[in-house]
């Protein structure tokens, strides 16, 4: 796509890689039909093509309006398009770069910037939110419909994790929400790879990978929260960790971007590719052809949920399903397993009720094929389609967790 940048545009710290990828673009509209934006509201203006377009009008000097900035806030950010696209557009890197600048030009109204101060100061705080939720559910019954939904009723406990006792040993990225919404995924993960020989090593002083501050416009937060992890992990890395395993999908698309984010940071640029080459999905380190010793005939018929930022940023698709086949669990077949759910981070928050219409399509397909269970990769999504109060949603490794241990006792 031919692309003229304005003066101040191109004064820009990443004008380059804007105009590269608006280059790359060759305006086919393939995006679109993969795009759950615009299946939902048919405007192009909500579909990939349309926001590249408005995003080239905003850097080549044209006006940019409160309209702008609803058409690129609608997005969720799903990289789905980026999947369907011939021409390998980077979407998402132009995404990020266009809503930093439409917030710098536009600004918001107060009860927007209000939200989303208070989303990023309460999310990445993982002591706040704990104590935020449980404030929460003492009042659930007076809250309304809304803001009810998303409040559990109970939340679990953790049990009891493996002591680091194998020569092979990872780091794993604990997240700000899911110690809370879900603390037993990461005491699971830790008991497989520890039945696999291999052993999580505690990181306490990790926090939030920094996609919540990023993907809402405050990018240099949302880096700095970056180096502060690369700072937690380095010694262990240095004293021989092999990964850094994620369990949350979307930590995971993120933390592997923080070499390409960081690179031209001087004192972090090498250990910030280090840390992304180290960054695995949980599902990448559990190895699968142990698991066929391990087969389980009894297991239970499951639909999984492939969250976008595992099979469209991560390009890990199926990956889950293999484990989930070889330990003898029947999958259903799930109608447009592509389609986002509507969790996107904070988007379930921001733009309610597309987050709604996408939530209830997605049940719809996960529950068609009758399944006792539906599990997913990533919190966000577990808790977006939970707060449905229909078929319960947990983590995968849960159950693989579970198939394990009732094999054992068989045994």
């Amino acid at each position: 796509m031919q692309t003229n940048l304005s003066p101040d545009a191109k004064s820009l710290a990443r004008a380059n890689e804007a105009e590269e990828i608006l280059r790359t673009c060759v305006h086919c509209g393939f995006c679109n039909a993969t795009c759950p934006t615009y299946q939902i509201l048919g405007n192009e203006l909500d579909g990939p093509r349309g926001r590249i377009y408005l995003i080239k009008q905003m850097l080549e000097g044209e006006a940019v309006t409160a309209d702008t900035q609803q058409h690129l806030d609608r997005c969720l950010s799903c990289r789905n398009c980026e999947t369907t696209c011939p021409s390998g557009v980077r979407y998402h890197s132009l995404l990020d770069i266009g809503r930093a600048e439409v917030e710098r030009r536009v600004g918001r109204p107060a009860a927007q910037s209000a939200l989303r101060a208070g989303l990023r100061f309460v999310i990445p705080r993982k002591n706040v939110f704990s104590a935020l939720l449980k404030a929460g559910q003492a009042v659930r019954p007076l809250l309304p419909d809304a803001l009810r939904q998303k409040i559990p009723t109970a939340l679990a406990s953790d049990t009891a994790r493996p002591p680091v006792r194998h020569e092979r040993r990872v780091l794993m990225l604990e997240g700000c929400v899911q110690p809370t919404l879900s603390p037993n995924t990461n005491s699971a993960a830790s008991r497989v790879l520890d039945r696999l020989g291999i052993s999580v090593i505690p990181s306490p002083r990790a926090g939030c990978c920094g996609a919540t501050d990023y993907h809402m416009n405050a990018q240099e937060a949302g880096l700095n929260r970056a180096r502060r992890n690369i700072d937690a992990w380095w010694s262990e890395i240095e004293a021989g960790a092999e990964a850094i395993v994620i369990s949350a999908s979307g930590c995971g698309a993120f933390v592997k971007e923080y070499g390409d984010l960081l690179k031209h940071d001087q004192k972090y640029a090498a250990k910030a590719k280090r840390v992304s080459e180290l960054a695995k999905d949980l599902v990448e380190v559990i190895p699968v052809e142990p698991l066929r010793e391990l087969h389980n005939s009894g297991a239970k018929r499951v639909a999984f949920h492939c969250p976008c930022t595992l099979q469209h940023a991560q390009k890990l698709g199926g990956a889950v399903e293999s484990i989930l086949t070889c330990l003898g669990f029947d999958l259903t077949q799930v109608e447009n397993s592509h389609l986002c759910c509507g969790s996107a981070g904070t988007y379930s928050i921001t733009q309610p009720e597309l987050a709604q219409k996408l939530r209830d399509n997605k049940l719809n397909a996960l529950e068609a094929g009758n399944p006792t269970e539906i599990v997913t990769a990533n919190i966000g999504c577990q808790a977006h389609l939970n707060a449905a109060g229909r078929t319960p949603v947990r983590h995968w490794i849960e159950l693989v967790d579970e198939s394990l241990g009732s094999i054992v006792k068989r045994k």
